[in-house]
């Protein structure tokens, strides 16, 4: 409990830090952030003073929240996402980017992008259209991986990247056909990753899909801590285990392409994650999937920050890929250095 007290701490401190220390051309201080923040602060507006400035109003309020909040929410999805794809595959290499979820979500947004559909469905157009994709992907990777009516995680894995190398391919062609400069620029976020453009509407979009996401990952945690003892001891426990799989897959690819419909691909983070919370509270994951949540919100967070104060405004995938990348490439060398 203290851990994830002290979790949360950090959390926190990494979400005031994002909002005082964005860049701007007008200097706002760290009292004015607080005061704004109370001031829509049911039943403590009315205990703010002095009177909230009228120029930290709007750019605490509606430019700096918002991207915070957003980018927690994103590191939160993300980050589960990538615990239940680890968990499920019993690999540690796992994760939403590796296996193809990502680029196929990534495809799904872009066409929403280009086609306009961003705004239809009640504002679940683009999130829609990501998750078919992603499921799309994720049904045509378990197909590939499927020898004599099972998956196996390593062949799993080797389809997901041949199937995201496909999809990839398919983002440069949406590119071509895009002739709005604003739907190119989306596009070319969804690429990189980036949290420009947040607003408290695509904020209230994620809400859901953390909430219930995480729900239903804690609903399937003990079947999960079941399947590191092996598909066969699973079973013998009372697992259906191409149920599971089929559930566990669905969940995660949900997670993925509400991330990814917002941010764009934003790499590495469900594979980092999950490491770091395994190491801080073991492997159970009724436990590791809340301390993931809370990691994975503050690693995004602190990489927004410092791909926007100190980088000059660069988009924040760029700052997880370098991060992730020798995390992946490290994790690569103790896998093939496993006795077989």
């Amino acid at each position: 409990m203290l851990r994830i007290l002290i979790l949360c701490a950090v959390l926190g401190a990494a979400l005031t830090a994002d909002l005082a220390l964005e860049p701007s051309d007008i200097p706002v201080r760290l009292s004015d952030v607080g005061r704004v923040l109370l001031s829509h602060t049911p039943l403590l507006h009315d205990w703010v003073a002095p009177p909230v400035s009228p120029i930290a109003e709007p750019i605490v309020w509606e430019l700096r929240a918002p991207r915070a909040m957003m980018a927690a929410l994103v590191g939160c999805l993300l980050a589960i996402a990538g615990v239940a794809f680890q968990g499920l595959l019993m690999n540690p290499l796992a994760d939403p980017y590796t296996v193809g979820v990502s680029a196929g979500a990534a495809v799904g947004a872009a066409l929403a992008e280009l086609l306009g559909w961003s705004g239809h469905w009640l504002g679940f157009g683009q999130t829609a259209s990501a998750f078919f994709f992603a499921m799309a992907a994720i049904v045509l990777v378990y197909n590939l991986a499927r020898i004599g009516g099972r998956v196996s995680a390593q062949t799993f894995l080797l389809a997901g990247v041949v199937v995201g190398t496909f999809l990839w391919s398919l983002i440069p062609l949406t590119m071509v056909l895009a002739r709005r400069a604003d739907a190119l620029n989306r596009i070319i976020y969804y690429l990189i990753g980036s949290l420009q453009g947040a607003t408290w509407s695509r904020v209230i979009l994620l809400l859901p899909f953390v909430a219930i996401g995480l729900i239903l990952m804690q609903m399937l945690a003990r079947e999960l801590n079941l399947m590191t003892l092996g598909e066969e001891s699973a079973a013998h426990l009372g697992v259906e285990i191409e149920r599971f799989k089929i559930k566990v897959l669905v969940i995660g690819s949900l997670m993925t392409a509400a991330a990814v419909s917002v941010s764009g691909i934003i790499g590495f983070v469900g594979l980092v994650v999950p490491h770091i919370a395994r190491r801080l509270v073991g492997p159970d994951h009724r436990r590791v999937l809340g301390v993931a949540a809370i990691l994975g919100a503050t690693l995004v967070v602190i990489s927004d920050t410092a791909a926007r104060v100190a980088l000059g405004e660069m988009p924040v995938g760029v700052i997880t890929s370098l991060i992730g990348a020798p995390f992946f490439c490290l994790l690569l060398r103790r896998e093939m250095a496993k006795p077989s």
